[in-house]
């Protein structure tokens, strides 16, 4: 077993060190108790039952058959509730401890989830993710129970019981201990097993999950296309062979008990009879051979719980890499070494930005952007166009730092963006994105999502300038209304509307637009842009437009083609060069005036 591989959640156990204390004293207590527990029978049966040598003089009443019957079942009975009731301490106390641990764990997985990059997510499907984060994350509950919790129990009740059975009688418990060769070669062919067929049955389940989203969070792409016969086909497919891994694992697992059984089963025999012969041999009393019989009962019984602690470890670590494959993937975007943080009295101060020979590749040896030099001016409207796929939207992207750059240097104002923290850097740019990101949250709320200490008055009236206010009068609750589930409850348009209010509240330096107006119709879209060229004055901004009739009066035009500054200029200089962007005016003048047609 490869101790290293867990090191990543060894802090997580580490902190819950005074609860695993506790459950240490309770362990030395149980596994006293465990011990006295079979000694009322050999006072029952050597004492009370079989006339041997009395304990005590021979005119105490402890002589009476009765009176010992008596103490024998009170012992007998005070043990086992002193038994139960550690046994209930121990259980309640473990489950506090251990479900503490999942949701610690859970935190540093959601920490770290929130900290990778689009690349990391892009790959991993969101019920991936989501399955890691809610499943998987209780191995460590199991893997703490099973090297820490249960061994240390076990080990002490079977250190406390073997000493004990070795005063009984030698020679039964050294043939007591020759079932272990057996217990351990079955541990070891089948553990591997079922470590191998627990991850193929968590890969299998995570497949099902993936599909189930995916499916669930396109249901109007499903219905228009008709696909929902299609979708049930590989949905039962996908669970067939979920159901097939897990008979698979169920096999392994029964098998594994079984043989454990059967060789438990056949030391019992063993013992059995060679205690027997003891006793009619005279070297042991019938008392003893009854106490020995139940500590070996225990002793199987400890024995039997730490191969099943194997066995669940070998399946916990399946849960486990797919955890370690979160917490040890490589951050790409990270504070660089010695990044530091602006200060915050120039927070609102405009400020330029300039690329200089920056190129980019999602994938190696396919560049998106290549050897891009730009410079923009502080308080300057600068729009990036080009065909989809140019590389405009990554090109605006590489300014917040959602993707690291292969070469070249960024500049905001005269700082060099690597030498500033991310949190900082950040704080400088508004962002609305292509994707209206909206939560399950109050319209307020999301509105000030970037900006939870806002007041209402500041929320209304960026919701005015992005003309939000008159359809969130309209809503049954105002400002107070819960947003659906990414919105579904609204408009495309009045998706993309709250987005806006939500980049214009938090009143950064730097606005990015990317392609905003593209769920608006062409009156909102006037309205919108009239409003924002009040808040885009002492502003640098940056537009990603498709709809090139939104960017005719930006102070720069630049052209994005083959990951590459085709043409830049104002839309005048722009015409006049009659290139690409004159071509791409013509185009959509033509579309324009059909649609009108």
């Amino acid at each position: 077993m490869n101790i290293r591989r867990y090191r990543s959640i060894t802090p997580v156990i580490w902190q819950q060190k005074k609860g695993l204390t506790k459950l240490l004293v309770l362990a030395l207590l149980a596994a006293c108790v465990t011990a006295l527990m079979p000694w009322p029978i050999k006072l029952l049966v050597d004492y009370a039952l079989v006339e041997q040598p009395s304990l005590v003089s021979d005119n105490s009443i402890f002589t009476n058959p009765a009176v010992l019957i008596a103490i024998a079942a009170l012992a007998s009975v005070l043990f086992f509730a002193l038994s139960s009731a550690i046994s209930v301490a121990s259980s309640w106390l473990w489950s506090k401890i251990g479900q503490q641990m999942v949701i610690d764990l859970s935190m540093i997985m959601f920490n770290k989830l929130q900290r990778l990059s689009k690349i990391f997510h892009t790959k991993h499907p969101v019920a991936d993710s989501l399955g890691r984060l809610t499943v998987d994350s209780w191995c460590v509950f199991t893997i703490a129970q099973a090297l820490l919790i249960t061994p240390v129990q076990n080990l002490i009740t079977l250190l406390v019981i073997g000493l004990v059975a070795w005063q009984i009688d030698p020679f039964l418990a050294v043939l007591s201990l020759l079932l272990s060769p057996l217990l351990a070669a079955s541990t070891i062919y089948f553990g591997e097993k079922l470590r191998a067929r627990s991850q193929l049955q968590r890969e299998a389940q995570s497949r099902v999950m993936s599909f189930v989203h995916q499916t669930i969070t396109a249901i109007p792409l499903v219905q228009a296309f008709g696909r929902e016969q299609a979708n049930c086909a590989k949905f039962r497919n996908l669970s067939n062979e979920a159901v097939k891994s897990a008979k698979i694992s169920s096999l392994f697992d029964n098998g594994f008990t079984f043989v454990n059984a059967v060789t438990l089963s056949a030391g019992l025999t063993i013992v059995l009879i060679a205690g027997g012969q003891r006793v009619l041999d005279g070297t042991i009393t019938v008392g003893s051979l009854l106490v020995f019989l139940g500590y070996l009962h225990t002793l199987q019984g400890e024995t039997e719980s730490l191969l099943l602690t194997y066995k669940n470890v070998k399946s916990a670590e399946a849960n486990l890499d797919r955890v370690l494959e979160v917490l040890d993937a490589d951050e790409e975007i990270t504070d660089h070494w010695g990044a530091r943080a602006l200060p915050k009295e120039g927070l609102h101060n405009p400020v330029g930005i300039r690329f200089e020979n920056v190129s980019f590749a999602y994938e190696e040896n396919r560049p998106v952007l290549n050897n891009i030099s730009l410079e923009i001016k502080p308080g300057e409207t600068v729009a990036f166009v080009g065909k989809s796929g140019s590389g405009k939207s990554t090109l605006a992207s590489l300014i917040m730092r959602f993707f690291d750059w292969d070469s070249g240097k960024i500049y905001i104002g005269d700082e060099d963006i690597y030498d500033i923290d991310l949190k900082s850097l950040r704080d400088r740019i508004s962002v609305v994105l292509q994707d209206p990101f909206l939560l399950p949250l109050t319209v307020a709320e999301n509105i000030a999502y970037g900006t939870p200490d806002a007041t209402r008055e500041e929320i209304i009236r960026a919701a005015t300038t992005a003309s939000a206010a008159a359809f969130i009068s309209k809503l049954p609750n105002g400002y107070d209304t819960m947003i659906g589930e990414k919105g579904a409850n609204i408009s495309g348009g009045q998706r993309q509307r709250l987005a806006i209010a939500r980049a214009i509240l938090k009143n950064a330096p730097v606005l990015i637009l990317d392609e905003p107006t593209s769920a608006l119709d062409a009156r909102t879209e006037t309205l919108f842009f009239e409003a924002l060229s009040k808040l885009m004055q002492g502003r640098t901004t940056i537009i990603v437009a498709h709809r090139l009739s939104t960017i005719r009066d930006a102070d720069k035009i630049v052209v994005i083609d083959k990951g590459q500054v085709a043409e830049s200029g104002n839309h005048a200089e722009l015409m006049a060069l009659n290139g690409i962007y004159a071509e791409m005016i013509r185009l959509q003048s033509t579309e324009l005036e059909k649609e009108a047609a």
